[in-house]
């Protein structure tokens, strides 16, 4: 008897989702920053590949299923990155000290 590749893929990518959301979920807040900066670095080679993606093919029919998801894959990657950078911001400066305002009499 032989699996369906769909169905395999797709169980793959459910049990992806709870694994994820596990590990997510699991981290304490001091590995978080450290966490974000590698995906930060994950999303980059993620790019790297949506730009190969987006790129592939014939150069006439520039709406292929390939040239779509790659530009999808380079917007949502983006995303991820900024997202990642701004949260990594909020999280490094809630560790700075506050300075102290000098009354005046």
């Amino acid at each position: 008897m032989e699996i369906d590749p769909f169905i395999f893929r797709l169980s793959i990518f459910i049990l992806a989702i709870f694994v994820g959301y596990y590990v997510v979920w699991s981290v304490t807040p001091s590995l978080h920053t450290p966490l974000m900066s590698v995906t930060n670095a994950i999303s980059s080679v993620i790019i790297v590949g949506a730009i190969i993606a987006a790129l592939a093919g014939d150069s006439k029919n520039i709406f292929d299923t390939a040239n779509i998801f790659g530009y999808l894959a380079i917007i949502l990657a983006a995303i991820n990155i900024f997202g990642g950078f701004l949260v990594t911001h909020r999280m490094l400066a809630m560790y700075k000290k506050k300075k102290k305002e000098k009354k005046v009499n």
